[in-house]
């Protein structure tokens, strides 16, 4: 019997007999990656469903929920098809199609409508239209229509909001198109998801949501698929935790979760983050629960929740030279960034210095020029990272340093600040990295990295970084760049490997 793999062409849902094995076998990898629609009962599931898998003659497969529902079909509530990974097409392609999918899901459409997201992407919204229905098999409007349902749905079931407030805080005009777009999708009334949600917590003894007068609190289950490396990625934020913004648990030593605060479009939010079998356990608060969509996909962005392990091992693995590590540690993560504008200020306080060194200038800067929590502190997460505007103002009073060092940072806050650069996720790369080398005082490794954590684009070789050069050496590989071209598209995950050789003096 022939192993299942995973396709690596773009397109998945287009290959129907390939899609239809992955379904016949339950196979989770698949879960995100296409929708299937049963033609005879209505409904659309995900790959890995538990109910009777139907005829092939009866299925249809989609590439998002949006489109299954576009096609008259309901959510299926046994397998909860919205409830998975998101697609990694969406950070291994870099097209209109995967910029706008990433906008949506951070609720770029509710908060300035197509026009906005059109706006964003450089497109008119009729280019746009045409583009995402193509490739995805609905409009932006569906789109965020779909992505508005899901958040809704997690306010339902996990939060004791008002079902009024909820409908406006997931993003809809008006209650009626908030009942009848539950109705369509999940086949029930908001009430009887909320009263169903209530019996399964009665059930498994779990607590219920808090929601006051300081927004919200929240806790989640965001999935991933396994393998995950959750250590190797806790570690590295821990490593470069700034004082007031981000936090570690230990547990006799051994890091167990990992919290930080969190600007977010509408408010302030505060999130602890803890590796389980299969997701991660996420506490999360906000002063705005218009802000739950936005959050969640910025922490799933943070921890590279939709990668797709397999194929980057089927890829890595080929690599004698790079094979005993990717083996010794499945399931390695790229760590993302909620933030691109702070990420681009900390790489900077980054550069020709150490990460203790890092940390401890983002901790002061932070200290001075940092937001506060509408909240007092919690378990050290006190502070928000100084905006743009905040260290263009007065980054040349806290900041230390060489002055030609101190002045491209304040330079590059005042750009982030005007607009003159904006670093958000529905950038082009190529279009993004050439901002970002016209700005004072940011090189070519500043503007790979930003690549990699903002964008999350999988194939970011940082070749002049010297712990990956030391991590290559301890390999036995000697020309790097040349090297590297057999990893593509998976270069930024050879670039993890590269940095747990050299942090493990792992040798060839």
């Amino acid at each position: 019997m022939t192993e299942l793999t995973i396709p690596r062409d773009q397109g998945v849902w287009r290959d129907t007999e390939r899609c239809y094995r992955a379904v016949t076998a339950r196979d989770s990898r698949f879960d995100g990656q296409f929708i299937m629609a049963v033609r005879t009962t209505g409904i659309y599931c995900r790959p890995s469903c538990p109910a009777v898998t139907p005829k092939s003659a009866n299925v249809t497969f989609y590439p998002t929920s949006a489109a299954a529902q576009a096609g008259g079909y309901r959510a299926c509530r046994r397998c909860l098809p919205d409830a998975v990974p998101g697609s990694p097409e969406w950070n291994v392609r870099a097209d209109l199609a995967a910029r706008a999918m990433r906008l949506i899901s951070d609720g770029a459409v509710e908060r300035e409508g197509v026009p906005g997201l059109a706006r964003r992407l450089g497109y008119s919204e009729r280019q746009l239209g045409r583009v995402l229905t193509s490739e995805l098999g609905a409009g932006p409007l569906a789109l965020a229509r779909a992505h508005r349902a899901h958040s809704a749905r997690l306010l339902i079931e996990m939060s004791e909001l008002p079902l009024t407030d909820v409908a406006f805080a997931a993003g809809f005009a008006s209650v009626r198109q908030f009942n009848d777009t539950i109705r369509e999708v999940f086949a029930t009334t908001p009430s009887n998801l909320r009263a169903a949600a209530a019996k399964a917590r009665r059930r498994a003894g779990s607590a219920e949501a808090e929601a006051g007068n300081t927004g919200a609190r929240l806790t989640l289950r965001l999935p991933y698929r396994r393998p995950f490396d959750a250590d190797g990625l806790l570690r590295f934020f821990a490593a470069r935790a700034v004082p007031g913004v981000e936090n570690i648990s230990t547990d006799g030593g051994r890091i167990t979760g990992y919290g930080r605060t969190l600007r977010l479009p509408h408010g302030a939010g505060t999130a602890w983050l803890w590796p389980a079998d299969g997701h991660f356990r996420c506490d999360l608060r906000l002063s705005d629960v218009r802000d739950l969509s936005s959050a969640v996909a910025r922490i799933r962005r943070l921890l590279d929740l939709d990668a797709d392990p397999e194929g980057i091992r089927h890829v890595l693995s080929a690599d004698p030279a790079l094979a005993p590590v990717v083996v010794a540690v499945p399931g390695i993560r790229a760590p993302g960034a909620v933030n691109g504008a702070e990420l681009v200020i900390r790489a900077m306080l980054g550069q020709q210095v150490s990460v203790a060194a890092a940390r401890t200038a983002a901790g002061k800067l932070t200290a001075e020029l940092g937001g506060t929590l509408p909240w007092p502190g919690e378990c050290t997460l006190t502070a928000l990272f100084p905006t743009p505007e905040a260290i263009a103002a007065r980054g040349r009073e806290v900041l230390r340093g060489p002055r030609r060092r101190i002045d491209a940072i304040v330079a590059v806050a005042d750009a982030l600040a005007s607009g003159k650069i904006d670093v958000h996720i529905g950038r082009d790369p190529g279009e993004l990295r050439a901002e970002l080398l016209a700005l004072p005082g940011i090189g070519p490794w500043t503007a790979d990295y930003t690549l990699m954590r903002v964008l999350g684009s999988p194939d970011i070789l940082l070749s002049g970084d010297l712990v990956l050069s030391g991590g290559a050496a301890a390999l036995g590989i000697t020309e790097l760049t040349e090297h590297a071209s057999a990893w593509r598209p998976w270069r930024t995950y050879a670039g993890m490997y590269l940095w747990h050789a050299a942090d493990r003096g792992v040798s060839a």
